[in-house]
């Protein structure tokens, strides 16, 4: 006599089935959403004084270097002094309400708080003048900013995405003139020396590269 149906005989293969592919699932959920692609792309804090990059960046055409001067220069690239903003907004809508805290900040010379938005963690190393002078475009780290009126994080700026440009650096480099072109397309030529520039700079892969 018979203590269990016939179908019991069909649950060590159900379980063997179903096990790898709710762990497959579990690992795959917690992949996508516990990495920085969800957790922190697209970031976009609220600044105590609107400013557009589409406007001033993209329109108005603007080089990122006015502003953030120091980037190709030192390992940090600078948030720009109200007096950097008062060079033109002391002739440009003198009397606009949106740019009281600038003029205020600029007369008692205090500086405005941005909300900083790209931020490697503290133990790692990122040097902006090391990557500027080899050619990487701003476009790579920080997205197509001319075209933000609000600036988000549009990369993850993880471990893994770092050591992605590591193994293949070729193609985020550029003529070093052409960094700062947001609508940069390489030509055949382009590319063609960006992967002789790659070889010959060799990024470190090592974790005393970016860990010191």
């Amino acid at each position: 006599m018979q203590i269990f149906p016939k179908w019991t005989n069909r649950i060590p293969l159900a379980i063997a089935v179903a096990v790898p592919v709710l762990l497959t699932s579990i690992v795959g959920l917690v992949w996508y959403y516990a990495s920085p692609w969800y957790t922190d792309v697209g970031y976009t804090p609220k600044q105590p004084v609107s400013y557009s990059h589409k406007r001033h960046a993209g329109e108005l055409g603007i080089d990122c270097l006015y502003c953030h001067g120091n980037a190709e220069k030192t390992a940090h690239a600078n948030v720009p002094a109200t007096s950097t903003c008062m060079n033109c907004h002391k002739f440009i809508k003198t009397d606009s309400p949106k740019l009281e805290p600038i003029r205020q900040s600029f007369a008692q010379d205090k500086p405005i708080e941005w909300v900083r938005i790209h931020k490697v963690p503290d133990y790692a190393f990122f040097n902006h003048s090391a990557h500027l002078n080899a050619g990487v475009g701003c476009v790579s780290c920080h997205g197509r900013v001319d075209q933000m009126t609000e600036v988000s994080l549009s990369k993850p700026l993880s471990m893994s995405w770092c050591l992605d440009c590591h193994r293949n650096p070729a193609p985020h480099l550029r003529p070093k003139s052409l960094v700062t072109q947001m609508d940069y397309v390489p030509t055949e030529k382009d590319k063609q020396e960006a992967q002789l520039l790659a070889a010959k700079l060799n990024p470190p892969q090592h974790c005393s590269g970016c860990h010191r």
